[in-house]
């Protein structure tokens, strides 16, 4: 963690560099004339960057003070309510919803849509913060050919995923796999690993999905 100190001895070290600086292309300019503009120029920039250092000098600051407020109230809280009792992610669920549909109408199934539902200690669904890595599966192919598809969304990606509907709320993944499955008529198997950040752990889910008969 930086601290305010740290901060306010960076900007002091910031400030004379950048006044020796100055101070040099000034004799400098006096002692040549001709490069008057090229210094203006350097004078220019140096200002520029001493905005730019102040402004991230002002960001680590807030930062600081963020954390430190966090901790505060870390630190008051019960021991019955710290660590993973803030909140407890017990499992994942993979909707029923989940299946591979023809979104764009053409006659052909393309579009694997996964539903992930993250479960706490209370059985209720939350918006826990993690990583998800999808896998589709053909296990009626040999070892070698029976992976179809692997994919891996972070955490920023994840959290706009989050959908929340009348009936119920998840994750909702879209993957296109149009290259990857041609014909749509047996059962398939989709796995996905949950790493919740809170508490870094690892869930593990699969489900089978199979084509809709007309």
């Amino acid at each position: 963690m930086k601290s305010v100190a740290s901060n306010t001895g960076t900007s002091r070290h910031v400030y004379w560099g950048i006044s020796t600086i100055f101070l040099l292309i000034l004799i400098a300019g006096c002692k040549n004339p001709g490069s008057r503009a090229v210094s203006i120029e350097q004078i220019e920039k140096i200002e520029q960057e001493q905005i730019q250092l102040q402004r991230e000098i002002a960001l680590l600051k807030t930062e600081n003070d963020q954390l430190k407020k966090q901790i505060h109230v870390l630190l008051g809280l019960p021991k019955e309510v710290k660590g993973e009792n803030i909140y407890c992610l017990q499992r994942i669920k993979i909707h029923g919803y989940t299946n591979i549909y023809d979104k764009d109408e053409d006659g052909k199934k393309e579009s694997l849509i996964i539903y992930i539902q993250p479960i706490d200690q209370d059985g209720d669904i939350i918006k826990a913060a993690g990583e998800v890595e999808v896998q589709l599966w053909d296990l009626n192919r040999d070892s070698g050919e029976a992976l179809l598809g692997q994919w891996t969304i972070t955490a920023e990606k994840l959290r706009k995923c989050w959908l929340t509907t009348l009936i119920t709320m998840n994750y909702r993944l879209i993957f296109n796999v149009s290259d990857k499955v041609e014909q749509y008529e047996e059962p398939l198997t989709v796995k996905v690993t949950f790493t919740d950040y809170l508490s870094g752990k690892t869930f593990k889910e699969q489900r089978v999905i199979k084509p809709h008969k007309p």
